[in-house]
């Protein structure tokens, strides 16, 4: 038995390994490569899962786990920084989807309690897959990312309710009836979570952490634990598991547990996806082609123009809504364990289960370029996108300039920007910043200088900028493709400006001397130079290197203490 459970997990992680490549080369989410593996080793192609129930455990410790993460990462205090818009259009697109998609679901003949279940999955959006993307874009600080990361933390919040609701109701109930008692019991757990969260978590944990195998243990034993009492509860365990891991994000140490779980989490998550992708049922798979592709549909176009509707009622420009609504075009891994807990239930057939799966694999992949690609088809919707966009001042345009001249152009108030901008200041010429950070641009103003919410991809707002009187444009943004644009759209203006960008690789900016730029910053080829200028004049001089020590940690005081002030 336990050499043909070996067995079977080898072949799986093989295919897995094989599925991972391959969406890593086409720039896929590895969730859908677990889900094809597990329609590859399915009874419907190899038929290598015999030992099913043993697997299903592991797959219910990896959904435990990956929930516990989650909810590491969903700090009760971040409620407070999300703000209105994140609430409201968190709030307002769960709501809007809901009783759109179910008006879809029972216009394709879906039963009442289907359509209920197909309605709420896909009104959630992917934590991870939109979190990672927008790390991959190195837009988690803008202003459409933190607005995104805002709303699913709503809709996450909301899913824990959803799931706590759902696991109480006894198999073949109407959902919309909830017993009053059950209701009752819930509120009684979650004050008591409560207080043990606030008031032994933060004094046992400080004790634990002294020994990192102890934080690793104690971490998996309060997972588990919380997980089996809710489940004992007749609540949901995976609700459990994440409310426990919201417990721990009060913590100090939650990035030492999220670092030392995400191995053990990668492991069992694989497991729970290829279960998940070898549940896809192919018999009479024709009657739901429509229905699946009529409930990606809605969710690739409807969910972002709910959200592009929200925050243009709000009033926040065209680009940013059409960028964080892009972020919401795909279902969540929350979906997909709700209908498989409708299906272990007894609410649903495995059919439905198939259905979902097949609508994750098309919105994830497709969603995963609309937001990949997102600053590249905006200019293509830009003249449509209008009519949500209200008249007058903006909430995101953040301008804080007097005319239109200037002559220095600084795209980017980073570390590099910083010391540049210093230099401004001793030749005394008029410079305006863009940066796409609106917190930046806040404390920039405050401090005086001129500058200007904004993002270097955004042609728009780059045909705003008065380049024919500019004298010098500099760019601390690694990225070639933002580069090339910035310094063509110059180029077409006035091909006397100096252009400086900054590269990380030495083929980008060969190619950014190709296209126009003055001069290309390479930061890290640069400290090398600078070293080994110091070895040359300083040769084994110690108190020549103490004194460059002295100077050094000097400058780095003051930028420290400008942070902290601009932070605090």
């Amino acid at each position: 038995m336990a050499l043909n459970i070996f067995f079977e997990l080898t072949i799986i992680i093989a295919v897995a390994l094989v599925m991972a490549v391959l969406m890593k080369v086409l720039r896929q989410p590895l969730i859908i490569g677990y889900i094809l593996t597990g329609v590859i080793v399915s009874p419907h192609f190899l038929n290598i899962l015999q030992s099913e129930d043993v697997i299903q455990t592991f797959a219910h410790l990896g959904v435990t786990l990956l929930l516990f993460m989650v909810g590491l990462n969903l700090n009760p205090k971040s409620i407070k920084e999300i703000g209105k818009i994140s609430l409201v259009t968190g709030v307002g697109q769960v709501i809007f989807t809901f009783i759109i998609g179910y008006v879809i679901a029972s216009f394709l003949n879906f039963s009442h309690l289907t359509s209920l279940y197909l309605a709420i999955a896909i009104s959630f959006s992917s934590t991870i897959l939109i979190m990672t993307l927008l790390s991959d874009k190195g837009d988690l600080e803008a202003l459409y990312g933190r607005i995104s990361i805002g709303f699913l933390i709503v809709q996450d919040l909301i899913a824990i309710l959803i799931l706590m609701v759902v696991s109480t109701l006894p198999q073949g109930v109407d959902i919309s009836t909830l017993a009053l008692g059950a209701l009752v019991k819930g509120v009684i757990v979650l004050f008591l979570l409560a207080l043990t969260a606030l008031y032994f978590l933060p004094i046992f944990t400080r004790f634990i952490a002294k020994s990192q195998e102890l934080l690793l243990l104690f971490s998996l034993s309060w997972c588990f634990a919380i997980a089996a009492v809710f489940s004992h509860l007749k609540f949901s365990m995976e609700a459990g598991a994440l409310l426990a891991g919201i417990a721990l994000s009060l913590s100090p140490y939650r990035y030492e547990i999220s670092s030392k779980l995400k191995p053990l989490r990668n492991f069992f998550i694989i497991i729970f996806f290829v279960i998940l992708g070898s549940n896809v049922v192919f018999t009479d798979a024709t009657k739901f082609l429509v229905p699946a592709f009529a409930l990606s549909l809605f969710v690739l176009v409807g969910n972002p123009l709910i959200v592009i509707s929200l925050m243009g009622l709000l009033g926040f420009t065209k680009r940013s809504s059409f960028l964080a609504g892009l972020t919401v075009a795909q279902i969540s891994e929350f979906s997909l364990i709700l209908v498989a807990l409708g299906v272990a239930l007894g609410h649903l057939p495995l059919e439905i289960l198939s259905l979902l799966t097949v609508v994750a694999l098309i919105t994830m992949a497709a969603s995963t370029y609309l937001i990949l690609y997102s600053d590249k088809i905006y200019p293509f919707f830009s003249p449509y996108l209008s009519f949500f966009e209200r008249k007058g001042k903006k909430i995101d345009e953040h301008k804080y300039q007097q005319g239109h001249d200037h002559d220095i152009l600084l795209f980017g108030h980073n570390r590099v920007g910083h010391d540049i901008l210093e230099s401004f200041q001793k030749i005394r010429r008029k410079v305006l910043i863009i940066d796409y950070n609106p917190e930046i641009i806040i404390n920039l103003a405050k401090e005086g200088y001129e500058c200007k919410y904004g993002d270097a991809d955004d042609v728009e707002m780059l045909g705003e900028l008065n380049f024919d009187k500019t004298k010098m444009v500099i760019s601390t943004i690694p990225t070639m493709e933002t580069n090339l644009l910035v310094i063509n759209k110059i180029k077409e203006i006035n091909t006397k400006a100096i252009i400086v960008v900054i590269s990380h690789q030495i083929d980008d900016a060969l190619k950014l001397y190709e296209a126009g730029a003055t001069y290309v910053l390479l930061p890290h080829f640069l400290g090398g130079n600078y070293v080994s200028k110091m070895v040359k004049e300083y040769g084994l001089n110690i108190d020549k290197y103490l004194k460059e020590r002295i100077s050094h940690v000097k400058y780095l005081k003051g930028r420290k203490k400008v942070e902290q002030e601009r932070n605090h």
